[in-house]
């Protein structure tokens, strides 16, 4: 059992790292192309960081960042299938 516990709080603790570090990286890729996006010309708008923000500001209540959830999910709902799959059939 204590062979499980710690099993498992490795894997969130890998799980934890994997979802912060995509985090960052899309939040670094959002801004990037926002970034990119003003300096070509194709919005009219006055403030560089202005606009930034506003766009980072949606980005945080966008689908792309609740959808970062499934590292979690996805591993841990395999790992319970599979065990309920080992003990039950």
């Amino acid at each position: 059992m204590l062979a499980l516990v710690i099993r498992l709080v490795v894997l969130f603790a890998i799980l934890t790292v994997i979802y912060v570090v995509l985090t960052k990286y899309f939040r670094w890729n959002r801004e990037r192309e926002l970034r990119d996006r003003f300096d070509s010309g194709q919005v009219r708008a006055n403030d560089r960081e202005g606009y930034v923000a506003r766009g980072m500001a949606k980005y945080e209540s966008s689908l792309t960042k609740k959808l970062l959830l499934g590292v979690y999910l996805l591993p841990i709902g395999i790992v319970v299938l599979l065990i309920y799959i080992a003990d039950f059939t």
